[in-house]
């Protein structure tokens, strides 16, 4: 009980934090295309940015439901702020944690805990998304170590990231490395003018005959798909599946708050039928997104093995379900709803993204179908 009290408290401060300190710049953030490093350093503060792992590494050891709450209170406020954790905690903490080596967890995770050094996890390329296996990366191995080039594309905080985990390709082998961005012949390219996430300091990151020592391979070479990008996916779905609820939630808190004052002949428009149809399915369908993100970190704290397609339900629902109530939103706020002075526009357009990040709603549906086709099929 004393945990659940402890993780309960963590969950309503960061509440509270979002609400004081993001939320308010939130679409400052967005314009400027920026995350500022005073709202880093207070996450970093907070222990936020490693969220889900151990004390010992500087995290707050919160169990896959605290986490996944902990994820919806930032996300809620600012879908960048989200972002980083995200980032940090789901794709490059869990990797490390699960697959790297003792040294290389004693390095980085405490940096990365306290915001000393930003991580990003580089598994996309300019001509591979969501055939993720395709990647063109190559390395080849040199003397004690290894000699990497190619080209990645979409990655988060990569513009700021101190270090990547950047998976390459050797035959048909596939090994994950850490690069340090001052290793020779690192070049990152901030990207900008995107549809959503614009804080997250996405980057094109160039690796040209860049020379990573051995000790910076993460698992064993050769073992990097299955178990380095398998571990961090799963995870980073959870939390993006987090971020759908969040965003949804939002949409719906923006999407009452205004029907509740906007006036249209002579009434309140939350008095019209038509808006209220609006305003239950957005309800219902929030509930039921979070109905499932709850189902999966329950089953993940258990260490089911049924927790990751449980994951991915979850994931590919509440991503369709900010989708909707996002542009639901939108069509209650009517012309107001397509002007940056009302968060809702904002929230339309980061809502989309969540379908693609993390695997795309038709990689989610051909993953559910062959869950679905095993599962009920009667002999």
């Amino acid at each position: 009980m004393g945990d659940v009290l402890r993780q309960e408290e963590i969950v309503n401060e960061a509440r509270r934090f979002a609400d004081e300190e993001v939320r308010p710049r939130a679409g400052e953030f967005d314009e400027h295309e920026e995350l500022p490093r005073d709202i880093i350093s207070r996450m970093a503060e907070k222990r936020y940015l490693l969220a889900s792992l151990p004390e010992a590494y500087g995290g707050l050891s919160l169990d896959p439901l605290y986490y996944g709450y902990l994820t919806e209170a930032i996300t809620k406020a600012c879908c960048s702020t989200g972002g980083l954790i995200t980032v940090e905690s789901s794709l490059v903490g869990e990797a490390l944690l699960r697959c790297g080596s003792r040294d290389l967890k004693d390095k980085w995770l405490p940096l990365m805990a306290s915001g000393e050094k930003i991580g990003a996890f580089a598994l996309s390329e300019p001509e591979v998304g969501s055939d993720a296996g395709a990647i063109r990366t190559r390395y080849q191995p040199e003397g004690s170590g290894f000699v990497l080039n190619g080209r990645k594309k979409w990655i988060s905080f990569g513009a700021m990231a101190d270090f990547f985990i950047v998976l390459a390709s050797c035959g048909d082998q596939k090994t994950a490395f850490i690069v340090e961005r001052e290793f020779n012949g690192v070049r990152t390219q901030p990207m900008k003018g995107l549809l959503a996430r614009r804080a997250s300091h996405v980057a094109e990151v160039e690796l040209e005959n860049v020379h990573v020592p051995a000790e910076n391979v993460i698992g064993r070479p050769g073992g990097g798909f299955s178990y380095v990008v398998g571990t961090a996916l799963d995870h980073g779905r959870y939390s993006i599946a987090w971020s759908g609820v969040a965003v949804a939630q939002e949409a719906l808190d923006a999407m009452v708050s205004y029907a509740r004052k906007r006036r249209q002949f002579d009434k309140r428009i939350c008095e019209f039928q038509l808006v209220q149809g609006i305003i239950a399915d957005a309800v219902t369908k929030t509930h039921a997104a979070r109905a499932l993100c709850i189902r999966a970190g329950e089953l993940r704290k258990r260490g089911d093995a049924s927790a990751v397609v449980e994951t991915t339900i979850a994931k590919y629902f509440a991503s369709k379900v900010a989708v909707e109530v996002a542009a639901d939103a939108v069509q209650v706020h009517g012309g107001n709803g397509c002007s940056s002075s009302y968060p809702v526009e904002r929230l339309f357009r980061e809502a989309k993204v969540l379908e693609i990040i993390e695997g795309t709603s038709q990689i989610q549906q051909q993953l559910i179908a062959r869950y679905g086709l095993r599962q009920y099929c009667r002999r």
